[in-house]
């Protein structure tokens, strides 16, 4: 075992607001998204919220209550 359970979110294909420039061109609608997405991801019961994506990342941190990390930084602390 890698070390963690994943844990999917409700409605866990919804966009986070980041987008590329979207978080950028539209910070109101961007913020509306990521509070959507912070709002499933934490409800879910997990410990860390866990992407693939960096944007996501940098976009997520910002508001998250809970660490938010790249996958492969698990690999690295799981695994090798």
């Amino acid at each position: 075992k890698a070390g963690f359970d994943v844990r999917e979110p409700e409605e866990a294909h919804l966009c986070c607001g980041s987008a590329g420039t979207y978080a950028i061109t539209q910070p109101r609608l961007s913020g509306q998204l990521r509070e959507n997405k912070l709002r499933r991801l934490e409800s879910a019961g997990g410990e860390v919220i866990g992407t693939a994506n960096i944007g996501c990342l940098l976009h997520l941190q910002e508001k998250a209550k809970l660490p938010v990390r790249h996958w492969i930084e698990w690999l690295e602390k799981y695994c090798v």
